[in-house]
C-alpha cells in the first residue's frame, strides 16, 4: 500500500495530516504538476469542505516553500538544491535543536556543535546529513536566515574586569557587555541588550545595553522584563499619547445623522468589575412583529483610528492588549480604550452594529449591520447581572431575563451543531497595591458570561457569513477569518489510550463522532478529581486557532464561518474586520489576499506573545505567592510528567511545580512518554498523569520562575 493510501484517513480531520498526504503524493510523483481539484480526485476529497481545505493546504505549503505554483493554481514539487531545507528553530532545554520539516513530515535534529550560534525562534538554512537506519533525521545549520529576537532580556553581572547580560530565557550563552557599553547598567539590574556582534570561534556574543529595567525583583520591573522576553511593548511612545489627545470625546450633530439611532434603545454593558475598556454593549426591545430586536454594539474604532495614521500605525505593531496579572498593556493609547470609544454608562457613544430580529426559539429572522448611535443606560459587573438572573430581581431585570432566556437556547442550537464544551475554571491571583501576590481565587463561568458569550459568536458569525457564505452572483471576496483546524488523529488517539485508565473514551472514527463524545466526556469527568488533567490534556489535542483570509472553518465552535468583530478596542484583526465590513457593504472592490494574509500572521503571532506572556506572569506571580511557604506539605495532582521531571498542580490553589527527577533518589526512573509516566526500573514504583500526591515545598526560584517539589506521599504502586 503507498504511503497516500495509508494516509487518506488524516483527509477526514486536519490540515496537518492533509500536507502530509499531499506531499507523499508529491514524491511519488515528483515529475508532475497539479491543481486543487485534480489533487482532490487522487487523494478522494470528493466534497466542497474537503476541496477547499486541499486547496488551502496547497497554498500554505507554497508559502512554506515546500511546493512552487508553476502558473496560477498549479503546483509542483520544488526542487531542493544540496539537500538543504529551510524551517524554525526550536531550541531544546538540553541545549540541541529541533527543526520540524514540513515536506519530510519530520523533524530534524540539530546537535550543540551544529549549530551555528542559532537561537530559539531563528529562521534557519540547514543542510541533512545522509540517513542512517533507525536513527533520527539529523542536520546542521549552514546559515541563520532571520534572528527571532533582536535583543535579549536578563540580569546584568559586573566583575572587576568583565560584565555580562544573564538571560532571562534559557540560552546556551551569556551577552559579553563591554565596559563602554553598559549604558548605565548597574550590578544586579534587570535590562534589554541587543546583540552587536558573534565572533566565528566565540562561545559569546559581544553586546550592548539599550535599556534598563530596573532592579531585579521589583514588582514594575519584572512585568516590564516579561513583556520584554516576549517582544512586547512595555512603554507607549510619547507621539502616539500626543495623537490620540487630539481626538474630541463630543460627537457632533451631523455624525449622529448619518447613524441609526438607538440612544432610546434600553442598552447595557456587562463585564469584569474591574474593567475600563468597554467594547460591547447589548440592546433589546420586543418589535410590533412579535420578535426580539437584539443590538449588538461594538465600539466604532475604526472611526477614530484612521487608516496609515500614527495610532493605527502603533495598533498594528502591538496587534492586542495585553492583560497580565497585575495591569493591561492595551493596544490602543488610554484616552481611546477607557475614553473615547468605551461604551462608558451615561454617554452618547459611536458604534458598528450587529442587529437581529429573533423569535421566542432564538431563531434569527433578519439580521442588519451598520454603523449607530447607542446610549448605555447601565453597567453592570458579571456579579450584578448574574444577581439579576438569579434573583429575578434589580434594574433592567426584564431585559436580563430576557436576554438570558434567548442566549441559552442559542447555546443548546451551538453544541446540538458541534461545539464543544470546554468550559474550565479560571484562576485569578489578586495583588496588593506593590503587585505582592495576596491570594487566589478561581473563577467560574456562570450565565452572565454564558450571556454576553453567545451574543457576541452569534454577531461574530454572522458577519463571517454575510462576506464569506456563497450567495447569488457574489463574487468571493478577501476577509479576515479565525480558523481552528481540525484535530491531530495522531493526538487523539494518545489522548484515548490515556483516558482509558479512567475508564472514559472518544470516539475517534469521525470529526463529528469526536465533538459528540468530547462533550459527553467532559460532563463525565465533571467534578472529579481528574477533571481538570483530563480537560487539560484534551485541549492540547486541538489545534489552535489563528486568522486567516483562507477560511477552513472553526472546528472547536462547529461554525462554517467565523470572524472576530466584537473587540476592536483589544484586538487589531477586529478593526480590519470592521473596514472590510464597511467596504463590502458599499460594493467596494476585494482587497489584495497576500497583504491581508501577512496581516492575519502577524496578529496570530502577537496573540501568542500576549498569551505566553500572561502565563510567565501568572507563574511568576504563584511563585512568589507560594515563596513563603518552604517546607510545607500540599496535595496536588501530577499535571505533567517529562524526561526531566514530575509536574504537580496543587488542588488549594492551581499552583504548578516541578519534582526533579533527581530528587527521587528511591529508584532509576525511565519516562515513557506513550502512557504519559514515569518507571522505577528496579522497584517498577509508576508515577502517572493525574496521579494524586502530597508534596512539600523546596525552592522557590524567581528568576526561573519555577517551583520545586518532593514528593512525601503517593497513591503510585
Amino acid at each position: 500500500m503507498s504511503k497516500v493510501k495509508k494516509l487518506e484517513k488524516a483527509l477526514n480531520f486536519n490540515k496537518a495530516g492533509l500536507k502530509t498526504t499531499i506531499m507523499a503524493l508529491f514524491y511519488e510523483e515528483p515529475a508532475f504538476v497539479y491543481n486543487y481539484k485534480q489533487l482532490s480526485g487522487k487523494i478522494g476529497a470528493k466534497n466542497t469542505t474537503a476541496q477547499l481545505m486541499v486547496s488551502v493546504a496547497l497554498q500554505e505549503l507554497r508559502d512554506n516553500e515546500a511546493l512552487e505554483e508553476v502558473s496560477k493554481g498549479r503546483y509542483r514539487l520544488k526542487q531542493k538544491s544540496g539537500g538543504s531545507i529551510i524551517g524554525t528553530m526550536e531550541l531544546n532545554y538540553k541545549g540541541f535543536g529541533q527543526v520540524f520539516c514540513e515536506e519530510l513530515n519530520d523533524t530534524v535534529l540539530i546537535q550543540a556543535t551544529n549549530m551555528n550560534h542559532a537561537l530559539d525562534g531563528d529562521k534557519v538554512k540547514i543542510r541533512l546529513f545522509a540517513r542512517r537506519k533507525k536513527s533520527d533525521t539529523e542536520g546542521e545549520v549552514v546559515e541563520v536566515l532571520e534572528r527571532a529576537q533582536k535583543t535579549l532580556v536578563g540580569t546584568v553581572e559586573i566583575s572587576k574586569f568583565s560584565a555580562f547580560l544573564v538571560p532571562s530565557k534559557r540560552m546556551p550563552f551569556d551577552l559579553f557587555i563591554p565596559k563602554e557599553s553598559l549604558n548605565g547598567a548597574k550590578h544586579g539590574q534587570k535590562a534589554i541588550a541587543r546583540i552587536l556582534d558573534w565572533p566565528e570561534n566565540s562561545r559569546n556574543p559581544v553586546g550592548e545595553i539599550v535599556d534598563v529595567l530596573g532592579d531585579a525583583g521589583s514588582n514594575n520591573t519584572e512585568m516590564h522584563a516579561i513583556l520584554a522576553e516576549f517582544g512586547l511593548p512595555y512603554k507607549y511612545p510619547e507621539k502616539v499619547d500626543e495623537a490620540a489627545n487630539k481626538i474630541p470625546m463630543e460627537i457632533s450633530p451631523s455624525e449622529i445623522a448619518n447613524r441609526r439611532d438607538f440612544r432610546k434603545v434600553p442598552t447595557f454593558t456587562i463585564d469584569p468589575a474591574d474593567a475600563k475598556d468597554f467594547d460591547d454593549a447589548l440592546s433589546i426591545q420586543k418589535l410590533e412583529n412579535g420578535y426580539w430586536e437584539v443590538g449588538v454594539h461594538i465600539a466604532d474604532v475604526t472611526h477614530y483610528v484612521r487608516y496609515n495614521s500614527i495610532i493605527e500605525e502603533e495598533a498594528y505593531t502591538r496587534a492586542t492588549s495585553v492583560y497580565l496579572v497585575d495591569r493591561v498593556v492595551p493596544m490602543l493609547p488610554e484616552r481611546l480604550s477607557n475614553g473615547v470609544c468605551s461604551l462608558r454608562p451615561n454617554e452618547e457613544k459611536l458604534c458598528y452594529s450587529a442587529v437581529f430580529q429573533l423569535d421566542d426559539n432564538a431563531k434569527v429572522q433578519k439580521e442588519w449591520f451598520g454603523r449607530t448611535v447607542i446610549y448605555s443606560d447601565r453597567r453592570f459587573s458579571y456579579e450584578e447581572a448574574q444577581s439579576v438572573i438569579e434573583s429575578g430581581e434589580g434594574d433592567l431585570k426584564e431585559e436580563i431575563l430576557t436576554l438570558d432566556m434567548l442566549a441559552k437556547k442559542l447555546r443548546a442550537k451551538r453544541f446540538e451543531g458541534g461545539s464543544i464544551d470546554f468550559d474550565r475554571v479560571e484562576v485569578k491571583i489578586i495583588v496588593d497595591e506593590a503587585g505582592k501576590p495576596t491570594s487566589v481565587f478561581f473563577k467560574e463561568s456562570k450565565d452572565s458570561n454564558k450571556l454576553i458569550e453567545e451574543f457576541m459568536l452569534l454577531a461574530n458569525k454572522k458577519v463571517a457569513e454575510l462576506i464569506g457564505k456563497p450567495g447569488a452572483r457574489k463574487k468571493e471576496k478577501t476577509f479576515v477569518y479565525r480558523i481552528h483546524d481540525k484535530p491531530d488523529p495522531e493526538k487523539l488517539e494518545k489522548f484515548n489510550h490515556f483516558i482509558k485508565r479512567f475508564g472514559y473514551g472518544i470516539m475517534t472514527n469521525s470529526p463529528t463522532a469526536v465533538t459528540a463524545s468530547m462533550n459527553q466526556l467532559i460532563t463525565n469527568v465533571s467534578g472529579k478529581k481528574e477533571q481538570n488533567v483530563i480537560e487539560t490534556l484534551a485541549i492540547r489535542t486541538m489545534a489552535k486557532a489563528e486568522y486567516s483570509t483562507r477560511n477552513i472553518g472553526h472546528y472547536g465552535l462547529g461554525f462554517e464561518y467565523y470572524t472576530h468583530f466584537t473587540s476592536p478596542i483589544r484586538r487589531y484583526p477586529d478593526m480590519m474586520v470592521h473596514r472590510l465590513l464597511e467596504r463590502y457593504l458599499q460594493d467596494g472592490t476585494s482587497v489584495a489576499a497576500n497583504k491581508y494574509e501577512e496581516m492575519c500572521k502577524h496578529s496570530s503571532d502577537m496573540e501568542n506573545r500576549a498569551a505566553n506572556a500572561e502565563r510567565a506572569s501568572i507563574k511568576y506571580k504563584q511563585v512568589e505567592f507560594m515563596s513563603d511557604k518552604i517546607g510545607q506539605q500540599f496535595k496536588g495532582v501530577i499535571s505533567g510528567v517529562t524526561e526531566w521531571g514530575i509536574y504537580v498542580e496543587l488542588e488549594e490553589n492551581k499552583c504548578e511545580g516541578m519534582v526533579p527527577l533527581h530528587e527521587l533518589t528511591d529508584d532509576f526512573y525511565q519516562f515513557d512518554e506513550k502512557n504519559y509516566c514515569i518507571t522505577g526500573r528496579r522497584t517498577r514504583r509508576r508515577y502517572q498523569l493525574g496521579d494524586e500526591v502530597e508534596i512539600e515545598i523546596l525552592r522557590a526560584n524567581l528568576e526561573k520562575k519555577q517551583l520545586d517539589f518532593k514528593i512525601v506521599v503517593s497513591s503510585t504502586k
